[in-house]
């Protein structure tokens, strides 16, 4: 018999993410709020929920596409190795992926680019 999963139960982690109202751009990878938010915490956006999040079909499953931001003030400076995702009013931290290595300077700005999350179909 063939494995088959509705959409539905596969937005399910991206109904969590799609929570996160903070995007940050951290020098090392955050284990806690704290870490991706003050810590390693370079610069940050404030992302919407479900907005900022659109979902759609992935090329193996389903897939949320985390929207990009432009001229994000750069807080400290360091360099981004990581972007955490957080979500303030329960002061979680969502998701942690790598980005490219990048030397940020206090007082300047800093693009993030569109990026996604897939959740595979069963196998």
């Amino acid at each position: 018999m063939a494995k088959w999963s509705n959409d539905a139960g596969l937005d399910t982690p991206g109904d969590y993410y799609d929570q996160s109202t903070v995007m940050v751009a951290c020098s090392a990878q955050p284990t806690t709020y704290t870490e991706a938010t003050s810590t390693y915490a370079l610069a940050d956006v404030t992302m919407t929920a479900d907005t900022d999040y659109p979902k759609a079909d992935g090329t193996t499953g389903r897939k949320i596409t985390v929207a990009s931001k432009s001229a994000v003030p750069v807080d400290a400076s360091g360099t981004a190795t990581h972007v955490a995702l957080c979500r303030v009013a329960d002061t979680t931290l969502r998701f942690v992926t790598t980005c490219t290595s990048q030397a940020l300077t206090a007082g300047n700005t800093v693009n993030f680019p569109n990026w996604k999350i897939e959740v595979g179909d069963p196998t």
